[in-house]
């Protein structure tokens, strides 16, 4: 009998594909890739422990999608979504470097133990974006900052074969594609949904607001958020 692939033997193999990855971009736009940066042993070790231990099975989930790694965070670290402070407690590896606790994280770990906690919630969803590296662009004074694929046409068309291929391979995860959630109600939201409709990846997208808008902008609101997200994660 020939043995599956686990999620995670999936996941890795897939981080191991994207190392690879030299794409052409417009001037002053540029890619942040962990898996082949200058820590990429320490991203190896950090992905590895962190996906065996929680996706060590062939059990389908669901795709949780944002749009593009922030260069301080996943674009860091490797794993999406997870800050480093919190990676470092659980995989007792030493992250150098970055330290800083992103209030988007705090709030998805409590939309996370509102769901059951960390096991049941990646025993049932898997968190990614769709474009999978980090970009940053140089501003006008030369300054590199964070953005967003879909920040140009111009980006977006240089990036879209990428895009495509990213979410066709992790769909061969193991992913259940009845539902996607979009984490971003606007650009996001708007771009995925309209390469699902060529496409046709997933039979619905449900989007979230982005748990950075949440935090900064609408912190007084942060219970009916919560509310949202936990009404569209529990819909299975």
């Amino acid at each position: 009998m020939i043995s599956q692939n686990t999620f995670a033997e999936k996941v890795l193999e897939f981080n191991r594909a994207l190392a690879q990855i030299n794409l052409c971009l417009p001037d002053k736009y540029r890619i942040i890739n962990p898996y082949s940066g200058g820590q990429k042993e320490l991203v190896h070790k950090i992905t590895t422990r962190f996906t065996q231990k929680h996706f060590n099975d062939t059990k389908p989930r669901r795709l949780i999608l944002g749009s593009s790694p922030a260069r301080s965070g996943t674009a860091v670290t490797g794993v999406p979504f997870e800050d480093a402070k919190y990676l470092q407690k659980e995989t007792g590896i030493f992250i150098d470097k970055v330290h800083a606790s992103q209030a988007s994280s705090r709030f998805l770990y409590d939309v996370m133990r509102n769901y059951g906690g960390r096991e049941k919630f990646y025993d049932n969803f898997f968190m990614s974006f769709v474009c999978p590296l980090g970009l940053v662009k140089t501003n006008t004074k030369g300054n590199e900052v964070n953005c967003n694929y879909y920040e140009s046409k111009k980006l977006q068309e240089y990036l879209l074969p990428f895009i495509v291929s990213s979410l066709s391979s992790q769909i061969k995860f193991g992913v259940d594609t009845s539902v996607c959630y979009c984490i971003g109600s606007g650009e996001n939201y708007k771009f995925l949904t309209q390469i699902n409709n060529e496409y046709h990846f997933f039979e619905k997208i449900i989007p979230l607001e982005h748990p950075r808008f949440i935090t900064q902008y609408n912190s007084k609101n942060i219970n009916w958020y919560m509310k949202k997200y936990m009404t569209a994660l529990c819909l299975v």
